[in-house]
């Protein structure tokens, strides 16, 4: 239950009470500043309180808006501001300082606001009405204005993110915002649709598991009856502003583990009919993981970076103030909508060999043109990369004790960190495909070397962002590359086990540094052996096992890695010091 304090006189013909009742609030009326004091300190310390003039006229949408977004402890419209608990001392020592100066007289909330010594939040109201009248007249046209504009079509179409893919933009959100908006009047949640998603998805990969022709076309209208879910739930978000630390956590991993519970599920139906493409799954998941490490790293890199102009990024910018350039360049990329849509009408109509070749050739595509642009950017630039992005980019880089201790003892740097580590990845490259048994052990010694010497000094050179992606690319790599030597059977879906654990705690990385919480505990990173130390054990267990031995180890080490990263997950995101933040989608 919420407060809301509705200062001042009553006003003849207001909606505002029964308004914020609607809302959830709990109503109080106060004559005068004073008595808005008195009634603030009594309203237990555990609830949100809203103080709102009694003058306001405005959309219901508007006070939506501006009261109960749950992700910022201060937030103000014209007319009416709000605390969540946390900030209630800021609102209590403004009010008091407005009661020492006029506690007898009527609240100006507007000033109330002005003497807040904390940030507070004003939200974009676009066309939506939002005023405190002054005279009879001003009322009345206020009150015109606010007939004249459909709040809920407002509300409807601000639900819809205002930049998105070309197939998610015109064949999944015009209709799903209906089905959002029908699910928010039956009081569904977000996290209950993600939820709907998830398992949508997940009957989607049993049913391409089934490797029969009619499983594939069943396998490829669930994944876009995924797709749309997977939409809907965001624009419930958004409709109903429900953002939550559960639902950031949801949002987050459910899109990658529908995708790459989707890539497994073709793999079995694939066996089934004869044909191993265990190989191209892991593949296509490796890649599409290192898209979302390049794009992470470089926004991390550049988002606070100060003289971050340059002539690439200019030409960008007026390319999208060209209409049909804006869709080309959403779609060759291949955001999660295209990319969805291209997977299921290629399972239902083609083989999932021919889906996964596809596949890789798009994303391979559009990772070279997204990273080749941005590497031109980020030579042609000045940016000046803070403290903060250094800290982020080396959290991302995932180094465990090995690579610390490297780091430590070896202080004297060889290079630029991006080609210390492009070395050290080079080295391991050709280590494992020399064909000599123990070269790849010798080859992930040189890389442990590298990676701890990439991290000796700050990330903050024009390519330094690109350290991260190269780690993962070989750590998963080296796994996909000697579990295909292995020729026996099984040892590539314990891989593709391994690289998914791996590659959870990953992501969960990234959503915990973008929410500004940290990288996860420096115990759950030693535990799991860091990057460095993944790829030498897996190139040590692969020189000394058999090949069934090696499966097995391969088996037992995700397993391992699964349980931990998993357990800690949950503890964080569940737990109240979790950010407060939604995931609205990543466009790759």
């Amino acid at each position: 239950m919420s407060t809301a304090i509705v200062t001042g006189p009553p006003v003849p013909g207001s909606s505002l009470e029964s308004d914020l009742r609607a809302l959830g609030f709990e109503v109080r009326a106060a004559s005068d500043t004073a008595e808005a004091e008195a009634l603030l300190t009594a309203v237990p310390a555990d609830r949100r309180v809203a103080v709102v003039d009694a003058r306001f006229v405005g959309h219901v949408h508007a006070l939506r808006l501006g009261l109960t977004d749950p992700r910022f402890p201060l937030a103000a419209i014209p007319g009416a501001v709000t605390a969540q608990p946390a900030a209630r001392p800021a609102l209590a020592r403004a009010l008091a300082r407005e009661a020492a100066a006029g506690g007898a007289t009527a609240l100006a909330v507007d000033g109330l606001v002005t003497a807040l010594d904390a940030d507070v939040h004003r939200p974009e109201l676009g066309s939506l009405v939002a005023a405190v009248p002054t005279d009879p007249q001003v009322r009345n046209e206020a009150r015109q204005a606010v007939a004249g504009v459909d709040d809920e079509a407002i509300r409807l179409k601000s639900a819809v993110k205002s930049r998105d893919g070309f197939f998610t933009t015109f064949f999944v959100s015009p209709y799903s915002r209906y089905i959002a908006r029908w699910c928010a009047r039956r009081g569904l949640t977000p996290n209950q649709v993600t939820t709907a998603s998830l398992l949508t998805a997940l009957i989607a990969a049993a049913c391409a598991a089934t490797g029969t022709r009619t499983g594939f076309v069943a396998a490829g209208v669930l994944l876009i009856c995924s797709f749309v879910l997977d939409c809907t739930d965001g624009q419930l978000a958004r409709y109903s502003l429900q953002y939550s630390t559960l639902g950031a956590w949801l949002d987050a991993t459910f899109d990658r583990a529908k995708e790459y519970a989707y890539y497994a599920g073709l793999a079995l139906g694939a066996a089934r009919g004869g044909d191993d493409v265990w190989a191209l799954a892991l593949g296509a998941m490796i890649l599409q993981t290192c898209r979302h490490v390049v794009d992470f790293s470089f926004n991390e890199a550049n988002h606070d970076a100060t003289a971050n102009t340059s002539p690439t990024a200019a030409l960008s910018g007026r390319l999208d103030s060209v209409g049909w350039t804006v869709w080309v360049r959403r779609m060759i990329v291949l955001p999660i909508g295209e990319r969805w849509a291209l997977i299921a009408i290629l399972t239902a109509a083609t083989t999932p060999r021919i889906t996964f070749y596809v596949l890789l050739a798009g994303c391979a595509f559009a990772a070279t043109y997204t990273t080749a642009g941005r590497v031109l950017r980020s030579l042609t630039r000045k940016a000046r990369r803070t403290d903060r992005a250094a800290r982020a980019l080396s959290d991302l880089a995932d180094n465990g004790p090995l690579a610390g201790f490297v780091s430590r003892t070896l202080r004297a740097p060889l290079g630029s960190p991006f080609l210390v580590a492009l070395a050290g990845v080079a080295v391991l490259t050709v280590s494992l495909f020399s064909g000599v048994t123990w070269a790849p052990v010798a080859g992930a010694v040189v890389y442990a070397l590298a990676s701890g010497q990439a991290l000796a000094r700050p990330l903050k050179g024009a390519l330094d962002w690109l350290v991260p992606p190269l780690f993962r690319a070989a750590e998963y790599g080296t796994v996909l590359v000697l579990a295909s030597k292995s020729g026996v059977n099984g040892t590539l879906p314990a891989a593709f086990g391994l690289v998914a654990a791996v590659a959870y705690h990953h992501y969960d990385t990234v959503y915990r540094i973008r929410g500004d919480a940290g990288a996860p505990p420096a115990w759950l990173v030693r535990a799991v052996g860091g990057q460095e130390g993944r790829t030498l054990l897996v190139t040590v267990l692969a020189a000394v096992l058999t090949a069934a031995q090696f499966k097995a180890a391969l088996t037992v080490l995700a397993v391992v890695v699964a349980g931990l990263v998993l357990v800690e997950s949950i503890r964080f995101w569940v737990s109240a010091g979790a950010p407060a933040v939604h995931d609205e989608g990543e466009p790759a």
